[in-house]
């Protein structure tokens, strides 16, 4: 799965727009590297997003292509929240 539909099924990123920009900015790294939009994402792969000063790095647990809101949790586990100075 690309990793702009994975951010917006995870409801990480609201839309699917948003996480483009923001893979194109340089603001998402999955498993060190810099993601582009169409970087495909497995699971076990470490995402990292920043959002302004703050990273947060979470572990993909599911792919799925249809999510609900309560079930978007289960795509994935936080393994860290850092702010940066």
């Amino acid at each position: 799965m690309r990793i702009d539909k994975y951010l917006k099924n995870a409801r990480l990123i609201k839309r699917r727009t948003i996480a483009k920009e923001a893979c194109d900015q340089g603001r998402i790294t999955v498993d060190g590297k810099e993601a582009k939009p169409g970087t495909e994402v497995a699971i076990g792969n470490l995402i990292a997003i920043r959002f302004g000063n703050k990273v947060m790095t979470v572990r993909i647990t599911g792919l799925e292509e249809h999510v609900t809101k309560e079930s978007s949790k289960l795509l994935y586990e936080i393994v860290s929240e850092v702010e940066q100075a």
